[in-house]
């Protein structure tokens, strides 16, 4: 606590097992960071400049990737500033910002694989309606929701904890998540209750919606003609896989509060890495080699550099 700003300041303890190899830790994730931001970054912008991108489909690929830009800005520079310090630090309030951005951002992306999921649905079952259910206008309060409906949640779960007094000002951890509840001096039954319900909206509801909707597809698609299954099979996998790819990683946060003072430092800290470091590369690498149009664009664009 530091008395004449009167700012409460965290320490992040979950960086001692890799004090000794820091600077080629701070190497292989400043890599990292900058092939996230890149490769994210081309996606959108080949969506952007083409415009037989500009349907529903990809609009919505654009925003899960704007998500992963967003999410790695509010993690990693903090993070290799942490891996370069003697003594990881962060203010309470700064802290509480990363929670907020980790978990509405985490709150979008299932809610916008969810609108993915609904968009495949309606394309391949009733394509006849497409154009007339997903209009330009549903897709920008599709988006608008997806965004500001975890942002807000969160606002109250972040407020809530601002005001709950601290007995503790060590984390076990390299970024703030749901551990900054380890900090407080009682447990809230309002805050754990609030979290049950944070939790049920933005991704166990969003799951089981977007499984009941691949699973009306598949229904639909096995008694089809090839053609159909062709077109659900392009469309619809990378959506699964990132999907998997993302529920798991989200299944991981939460074991690693519950389990942080039974497992190892060191398989703690690989675990958190996961979170970090695989999801927003995976998305990338997922839609750029997997969406046939995307691919294609993207194979145009580097041969123009080669040849540039």
């Amino acid at each position: 606590m530091d008395e004449d700003l009167n700012v409460t300041y965290i320490t992040l303890d979950g960086f001692l097992e890799v004090q000794k190899y820091r600077y080629i830790c701070f190497t292989i994730i400043f890599i990292v960071y900058i092939l996230i931001l890149c490769s994210n970054s081309t996606i959108v912008y080949l969506i952007c400049i083409h415009r037989n991108l500009h349907e529903p489909m990809y609009v919505f690929i654009a925003a899960l990737l704007i998500n992963s830009v967003l999410f790695s800005n509010a993690i990693y520079p903090k993070l290799l500033i942490d891996l370069l310090s003697e003594k990881p630090i962060i203010s309470y309030s700064a802290c509480l910002f990363q929670y907020f951005m980790f978990y509405s951002i985490g709150g979008s992306e299932f809610l916008l694989l969810a609108v993915m999921s609904y968009d495949r649905y309606v394309s391949i079952c009733k394509p006849l309606q497409y154009p007339t259910i997903m209009k330009k206008s549903t897709v920008i309060t599709c988006l608008a929701l997806a965004w500001l409906v975890p942002a807000c949640q969160l606002v109250v779960s972040a407020t809530m904890t601002v005001y709950e007094k601290l007995c503790s000002f060590t984390l076990k951890v390299i970024f703030c998540n749901n551990s900054i509840y380890k900090l407080h001096c009682v447990s809230s039954r309002a805050i754990s209750i609030y979290g049950v319900f944070l939790l049920l909206n933005v991704a166990v509801f969003p799951l089981l919606f977007i499984l009941f909707t691949y699973a009306k597809i598949f229904k639909i698609t096995y008694s089809s003609c090839r053609e159909v299954q062709k077109k659900a099979a392009q469309t619809c996998l990378p959506h699964l896989l990132v999907l998997i790819n993302f529920a798991l990683l989200g299944m991981y946060d939460v074991i690693i509060v519950r389990l942080e003072s039974d497992i190892p430092k060191i398989v703690h800290l690989i675990m958190t890495l996961q979170l970090v470091l695989y999801h927003p590369l995976f998305n990338p690498m997922i839609y750029g080699l997997q969406m046939k149009e995307i691919s294609k664009h993207l194979k145009q664009l580097l041969r123009q550099d080669k040849m540039n």
